[in-house]
């Protein structure tokens, strides 16, 4: 069984009719939807869905396209960073496909969706042409506000679409990708301040965690902030470690983690990891778990 997992990352998170839009169009494919949310803070929507590579990627230019559509970031506001209505399109494989197939996926995709759209595209991770376009933070830099001047550099040539800033969509990330863990830190304070300083401890690009993207984020409605996190390799950067070091330099500023949270899905290994350490659990494999052995087989 081949297997291929899309998880499109839309500037809208504020409009529960965004997702009803998106739901009517993932019911016409035969795909698996794993999850999908919005958050209002970020102002963002995030669809995690499977299935045949091809059919995978017929829904994810069917949403895209929807989401085009739907969006105009000129009237775009949110905490988390973005660049476009369609904001990040990762192809991740998760069984019988390996990442040189996603890479063509990714990049096939990118091409039409630039072409039928006039969006500009850039590929990231392991569809990147360059590796100054691997860390998808640098292809993001300087967000929809700044992209139209970073598309008159000429280090920031495009992949496919328009050179031209497209100002109703923005620009688009199309990548293939290890599946990626999505995890947000809590904090038990208000001041803003206090979670960036935390942040820059713990993501790599500032001296952190080898795998770690972070950044401090203003939860408005809650009254706290958050250490949002992206572990992009969570076999070499597990999630225990990641939230321990937010918590040693959360202790530092005298401010206790108030509570952590998974946003959409996370591999089975990076559960039982996390679990294996906080339980002090010795040789603890995922074969001890008895819902793992409902899985099929892989192929050989």
């Amino acid at each position: 069984m081949r297997i291929l997992q899309c998880v499109p990352n839309f500037s809208e998170g504020r409009d529960p009719r965004f997702l009803e839009e998106l739901e009517h169009v993932l019911a016409r494919y035969p795909v698996k939807t794993l999850d999908l949310s919005m958050d209002a803070d970020h102002n963002r929507a995030d669809c995690t869905f499977l299935g045949a590579p091809e059919a995978v990627e017929e829904c994810a230019a069917a949403l895209c396209a929807r989401a085009v559509e739907l969006i105009d970031m000129r009237e775009h506001t949110g905490s988390h960073p973005r660049m476009g209505a369609v904001d990040v399109v990762p192809f991740v494989p998760i069984r019988g496909i390996d990442m040189s197939e996603a890479v063509e996926v990714a990049r096939r995709f990118g091409r039409s969706f630039a072409e039928l759209h006039g969006v500009t595209v850039f590929f990231y991770e392991e569809a990147c042409t360059s590796e100054g376009r691997r860390n998808l933070a640098d292809v993001r830099r300087g967000e929809y506000e700044g992209m139209a001047a970073k598309l008159a550099e000429p280090d920031w040539q495009v992949d496919a679409g328009p050179q031209v800033f497209n100002e109703r969509s923005g620009v688009t990330a199309v990548g293939a990708r290890m599946p990626l863990v999505a995890f947000n830190v809590n904090l038990a304070t208000g001041d803003l301040a206090v979670a960036k300083e935390i942040a820059a401890a713990v993501r790599h690009s500032s001296g952190g965690l080898r795998y770690v993207k972070a950044m401090g984020v203003d939860v408005a409605e809650e009254g706290i902030v958050q250490v949002s996190m992206n572990l992009v390799d969570y076999r070499r950067t597990p999630i225990h470690r990641a939230v321990e070091l937010v918590r040693r330099e959360a202790a530092r500023h005298g401010v206790a983690v108030r509570e952590c949270e998974l946003v959409g899905l996370v591999p089975l290994e990076a559960v039982g990891d996390t679990f294996a350490y906080y339980l002090q659990i010795s040789g603890f494999a995922d074969t001890k778990v008895i819902e793992r052995h409902l899985l099929p087989e892989e192929e050989p």
